[in-house]
């Protein structure tokens, strides 16, 4: 599972900030998942995040960042060589942010109980630095130690690592040691970067629906997915009683989908007369069943996105579901749905902890922090506290503000004319 990401100089994202799974030692939570780890301890561990802000306040950024640190790991030793420098974007609003390295670590815990630390910076043109930490028995160890600046740039305490001249030798400055390791199939270290290449799965806004809804019909394919699929599209009150897929050679899978009641002949409408809803849930399920049949961490932008608040809603549920989400699969997702917080006949999806602001300052970088640090009331509507702009995250304009602004360009067009 993960239990935190940091980043800093990703985009809007300038100074260092954390995205945290784990709940503080001193709080409860009905939510959280117990984790136990190698040394005995347990963890509660969140299996949902939300990051809430308002539009161009940095919250899809904080996924990109966890996605551009999966891209770094499974990229930068065999394509990075095509670039010239290395591929990042840097926080653009001030000039100084160019020339310093961009930060990107994540802990996390293995199958085995062991949490990991892994982490590297990156400059324009080099890896200036790239750690990995071990606590098989909740001390640290340190297996990595990389440092540009260095005579000695590779370092290895403990010699824990095997093969570690070959590695070192062998590491180009604008690549990952990790990625380098992992081209080897390094007996140690392709564990690490397999977490981060089978275990992040992230769903982007409506640029990549179409992929997403050919594996949810590839899934089809298979009885043992078809029968929830066909369950979740039916649940969703679309008027579905079913699907068909047909698979021919060198072809996409064809899907159509069957609708009407219990009563008569189900309909097979053709794909492109669906709904946008209906293909976007379509395409959603086929990722929701990767990361719960595997326990990943799924990474949605804009959840609800094209989404009925019910549908988004019910995602939450499924990863909040212990019965339902047996393997400790995560969910960090955005939006700027209030409906998210909270429920009609009272009561909260997420708890404090597991929602997330952004806010940009002045010069236009982004804060991240949760809920909690706010500590609204325990009987305090959310939904209705976040509207009003008590725990921030929300556009900064009065009612009609728009309007009025538009009326006054046009009246400075007309007297100019």
């Amino acid at each position: 599972m993960l239990l935190s990401f940091r980043t800093a100089n990703v985009r809007s994202l300038r100074d260092e900030q954390e995205l945290s799974f784990t709940v503080p030692s001193d709080a409860k939570s009905d939510n959280a998942r117990p984790l136990e780890l190698s040394d005995g301890k347990t963890l509660q561990v969140y299996p949902v995040l939300g990051v809430f802000g308002a539009n161009a306040s940095g919250k899809s950024n904080v996924i990109f960042a966890l996605q551009k640190m999966k891209e770094a790991v499974v990229n930068s030793y065999g394509r990075w060589t095509s670039y010239e420098g290395i591929p990042r974007e840097e926080f653009a609003l001030d000039s100084k942010m160019a020339a310093e390295s961009s930060f990107f670590e994540a802990d996390f815990v293995l199958d085995d109980g062991v949490r990991w630390t892994y982490g590297f910076e990156l400059g324009a043109r080099r890896v200036e630095s790239e750690w990995l930490h071990c606590y098989p028995k909740g001390r640290r160890q340190v297996w990595l130690d990389r440092d540009a600046a260095r005579p000695t740039v590779f370092e290895f305490p403990g010699d824990r690592v095997q093969d570690r001249a070959l590695l070192a030798r062998t590491t180009r400055s604008d690549a990952l040691l990790l990625s380098r390791a992992a081209n080897d199939n390094h007996p140690q270290l392709t564990r690490i970067y397999d977490w981060f290449k089978k275990n992040l799965y992230d769903v982007t806004p409506e640029t990549e629906r179409p992929h997403r809804e050919r594996y949810t019909a590839r899934l089809l394919l298979d009885e043992k997915s078809r029968d929830r699929i066909e369950e979740l599209l039916r649940v969703a009150d679309l008027g579905i009683r079913g699907a068909t897929v047909e698979q021919r050679p060198g072809e996409a899978p064809k899907v159509s989908l069957l609708h009407g009641d219990d009563t008569g002949t189900p309909v097979a409408l053709d794909w492109q007369r669906e709904s946008f809803g209906t293909r976007s849930w379509f395409a959603l399920i086929g990722p929701l069943l990767l990361a719960l049949d595997t326990g990943g961490v799924l990474l949605i932008d804009e959840l609800d996105s094209s989404l009925h608040p019910r549908f988004a809603a019910e995602v939450l549920r499924l990863f909040q579901a212990p019965w339902v989400n047996t393997k400790n699969a995560q969910l960090v997702f955005t939006s700027h749905a209030p409906s998210l917080l909270s429920v009609p006949r009272g009561g909260r999806p997420l708890e404090p902890g597991q929602i997330w602001l952004t806010e940009k300052d002045d010069s236009g970088a982004t804060e991240l922090y949760p809920l909690s640090d706010v500590e609204p009331g325990p009987e305090e509507d959310l939904t209705d506290s976040y509207l009003a702009g008590a725990f921030g995250g929300v556009p900064d304009m009065t009612q009609g503000e728009i309007g009025r602004k538009l009326l006054e360009t046009r009246a400075r067009e007309a007297g100019g004319s």
